[in-house]
């Protein structure tokens, strides 16, 4: 019996995804949980599972497509056990020839080439049409996708079944002349671009003052930048900063972190901090809040979700520790590290990505003394954590070498006064001056 796999629901919110990687070819034998695509979304990529098992008789979608939740992703023959190599390989597609193209017909002589046009030493190649799954650049597949082609309809310029740039070009050019024809793609591709051509993503040229290379912007790079442009855009961003006093906070660590160590922990100071916060937030709760301006009002947050920024190859990502005024700084440190080995490997889940009340940000490791980070709507605030560094600071009638952490905190003017922004971060700094008073309700 056949039966339509679907494209589940992938979290509140969200109707659509973006197919980045198909696990399965047509005549595999999958299983009840096994992962047969990874789908990308605003933040995330999630593996999908299948909710059957069978042998799949149809792919009914193509990487770099967008698809609505409750679209066909795959047909699959449930009846069917792993069918033989021989039976599976006469069902797989019939990749194109590189070898002895088949020659065009020649050109009629009533329609010769006009005089300025370069000869060809032979007649065109047809290029041929990718069958099965197309073979492509992710720069090529997110070329095609920012302009509705799809590549499986694109002709291989060379013959040998790979779809590049400069084809899914030919083929838009042809597509909105109106004219289809395979030899003149071919042609098209032999004639190189004068250098005052637009230079799209994916490729290199000239501009007016010399070479450029132009990156597409991944799904996920895309997405940020409308929400960040949003954010920016529609928030009232003020920053304070101020800077906390961790020396006796850094000798407890350095005391701590062998033992933790043994256990296979790695303390660090941002698992402190992100401890503190439940205590700080409690105390000023319009920092652990939502704002609704359509219906103007201010929702405050009973529950502490910390998410954290994550600087990884495909963007940042902020995944976020849930009910952290529950745990201690050890289980803090593990799930940090967990969450931040997943965002890196892109095995981030959507839920994972929801429900922060309060976002960390933390350049410390690359250096810098302050920067402004953008509020993650609809959170009201963010905290900058930079470089930790020693500097001379007047205690007792002299001045001692102690280590301060830079801290730089935006806030949604709308819902927070500066006044109270000042407060909020004096009192942080505080509580980090003293860790003993981290140990309460720890």
């Amino acid at each position: 019996m056949l039966t339509e796999f679907k494209m589940p629901e992938l979290g509140e919110n969200v109707s659509a995804g973006t197919i980045a990687r198909i696990l399965v070819n047509i005549g595999d034998a999958i299983a009840v949980g096994q992962n047969v695509l990874e789908v990308e979304t605003d933040k995330a990529v999630a593996e999908i599972p299948s909710t059957v098992a069978g042998v799949v008789r149809e792919i009914r979608v193509k990487e770099g497509q967008k698809v609505n939740t409750g679209a066909v992703l795959f047909t699959l023959d449930s009846d069917s056990a792993a069918r033989p190599a021989a039976a599976a390989k006469e069902e797989q597609p019939v990749p194109a020839q590189p070898a002895a193209p088949t020659a065009a017909p020649a050109a009629p002589k009533e329609a010769p080439a006009p005089a300025t046009a370069p000869k060809s030493p032979a007649p065109a190649a047809v290029p041929s049409v990718a069958q099965g799954k197309v073979r492509a650049a992710p720069s090529t597949r997110q070329f095609a996708l920012n302009n509705d082609v799809d590549l499986s309809l694109v002709p291989s310029g060379d013959g040998s079944g790979r779809v590049t740039t400069q084809d899914v070009k030919n083929y838009i050019a042809l597509r909105d002349s109106g004219t289809p024809s395979a030899p003149a793609a071919a042609a098209e591709k032999e004639a190189p671009a004068p250098v005052s051509a637009s230079i799209t993503a994916g490729e290199s040229g000239v501009d007016t003052w010399g070479a450029v290379e132009v990156l597409p912007l991944s799904t996920l790079k895309t997405k940020a930048a409308v929400h960040l442009t949003s954010c920016w855009q529609t928030i009232p961003h003020v920053t304070h900063f101020d800077k906390a006093d961790i020396t006796e906070l850094e000798a407890f660590r350095q005391a701590s972190a062998r033992k933790a160590e043994a256990r296979g922990v790695r303390l660090t100071i941002t698992a402190f901090l992100i401890k503190a916060l439940p205590e700080v937030l409690k105390r000023f709760p319009t920092f652990n809040a939502s704002i609704d301006m359509d219906n103007l009002q201010l929702s405050l947050k009973k529950y502490y979700n910390i998410g954290v920024a994550v600087d990884t190859e495909n963007g940042l990502l902020v995944p976020n520790i849930r009910s952290v005024d529950q745990k201690n700084v050890t289980d803090i440190s593990v799930e940090m590290a967990e969450l931040a080995k997943k965002a890196r490997d892109r095995k981030l889940t959507l839920e994972e990505m929801r429900g922060a009340t309060f976002t960390v940000s933390n350049l410390g490791g690359l250096g810098g003394y302050a920067f402004t980070p953008i509020i993650n709507a609809p959170e009201v605030a963010i905290l900058g954590v930079s470089r930790s560094v020693v500097e001379p600071v007047y205690l007792d009638g002299e001045f001692q070498p102690r280590l301060m952490l830079p801290l730089s905190l935006s806030y949604d003017h709308r819902a927070i006064d500066g006044a109270d922004a000042a407060r909020f971060l004096r009192f942080l700094c505080d509580a980090l001056a003293q860790p003993w008073q981290l140990l309460l309700g720890a």
